[in-house]
């Protein structure tokens, strides 16, 4: 009997982390689920490939020559996948682009019309990935280009910045601090919190806000990879969130107060693409993002000269995003809005 791909994926998920619950975390399986299809390929190979025990797992010697095989037989495939993608994509003239969070803030309908200009006759088509890939798809080349939230670990992934924005805090509406306008983070850092899978590597320690805590680790309730298993995590009251503040808006949910959290660095949500992929509908799409964000900005100054900086009034959300395409000059060094914000509840 052959062993399939997956099969192949699952041991050299194994094979890297030499933890069979860190290897199950990063392929969102269970750790039985996982070691039993690793017993099927040793049975299928007719070779013990680790030697594990309570401590430690090892590699074998023919662990060690398959991880050596298994690596090069899943890059062949993976590039050849891609190729087989890039043409179709190209013949079809579509460009598949990844999201983790809905992108809203009146953002995307201007990216697809600035493209449409560029790249006419083109479609853009948006896939939707789960919180355990930080590059939405780019990584194993799903996605031509993504909408990424920063920081991600991936080397080979170029980034723009299209907004900055304040971190916010989801918590229950029955939380003792559901009625506050404003939160300063020493207050709730000890509150168990909703994490994005082990995955999402640096993206994880962001949005659990590590670099706050003091080297406190936090008190992590649920990993979860989704909005919607989020959400209910926290309108249980089973746990916290951290979110930007244009997404308090978009995911509103009965129950669920969001609320904005002072001594945190601002959140930004950025295009991303490979840096090796030089095709034009890419660079036009990426130019696209870069021109609607700027135009985004212009239309926020003029607002705040208009308008002073008052607050927003009337209806559920009044919180507005501070956008920001360029990275390295930020709007306000504290990450605030132009329209300072309380908090936005639902329910």
């Amino acid at each position: 009997m052959d062993a399939h791909l997956r099969d192949l994926r699952y041991f050299v998920a194994v094979a890297e982390e030499l933890n069979f619950t860190r290897a199950a975390e990063r392929l969102h399986l269970s750790q039985p689920a996982l070691s039993k299809q690793i017993r099927g390929l040793e049975t299928t190979l007719r070779a013990q490939l680790f030697r594990r025990d309570r401590r430690q797992v090892e590699l074998t010697a023919a662990g060690t020559a398959l991880h050596a095989v298994a690596r090069s037989l899943l890059q062949d495939w993976n590039d050849g996948v891609a190729v087989v993608a890039d043409a179709a994509a190209r013949d079809a003239r579509v460009l598949r682009v990844g999201t983790l969070t809905s992108i809203g803030r009146a953002l995307y309908p201007a990216i697809t019309d600035q493209f449409a200009k560029r790249q006419p006759g083109w479609q853009v088509e948006l896939h939707t990935c789960g919180w355990g890939d930080p590059t939405a798809g780019l990584q194993d080349r799903a996605t031509d280009a993504a909408f990424v939230w920063l920081p991600i670990d991936a080397a080979e992934i170029e980034t723009a910045v299209l907004a900055t924005e304040r971190r916010f805090v989801a918590i229950s509406a029955r939380h003792p601090l559901a009625d506050r306008q404003i939160i300063e983070f020493s207050e709730i850092v000890n509150e168990p919190v909703a994490a994005l899978p082990a995955s999402a590597g640096s993206q994880r320690d962001f949005w659990l806000a590590v670099d706050a805590r003091a080297g406190r680790a936090p008190r992590v309730a649920a990993e979860v990879s989704a909005a919607d298993e989020k959400f209910e995590v926290v309108s249980s009251g089973a746990a916290i969130t951290l979110l930007a503040e244009g997404n308090a808006g978009i995911y509103s949910r009965e129950g669920i107060v969001c609320i904005p959290v002072t001594g945190l660095e601002p959140a930004r949500l950025a295009i991303a693409w490979r840096r090796s992929d030089r095709r034009p509908a890419v660079r036009d799409f990426v130019q696209a993002c870069r021109e609607a964000a700027d135009t985004q900005q212009r239309n926020l100054r003029t607002g705040r000269d208009n308008h002073g900086h008052g607050s927003a009034t009337g209806g559920s959300s009044r919180s507005s995003a501070t956008w920001n395409p360029d990275p390295d000059q930020p709007s306000d060094p504290n990450g605030r809005s132009f329209y300072e914000a309380g908090p936005h509840r639902n329910g």
